[in-house]
């Protein structure tokens, strides 16, 4: 269940990654990088 959880995460911060190209905010940038942690090491453990 963890590494659907990670996988799931892992993707909605890519897709926010792709918005990023529509609107540069800083918090939408912190807001990538903690999803990205938290997914790959979700997906990992």
């Amino acid at each position: 269940m963890r590494r659907l959880i990670g996988y799931t995460l892992f993707w909605i911060a890519a897709g926010m990654v792709v918005g990023l190209f529509i609107e540069s905010i800083f918090l939408s940038i912190l807001l990538i990088l903690f999803l990205l942690l938290l997914g790959y090491n979700m997906f990992l453990c």
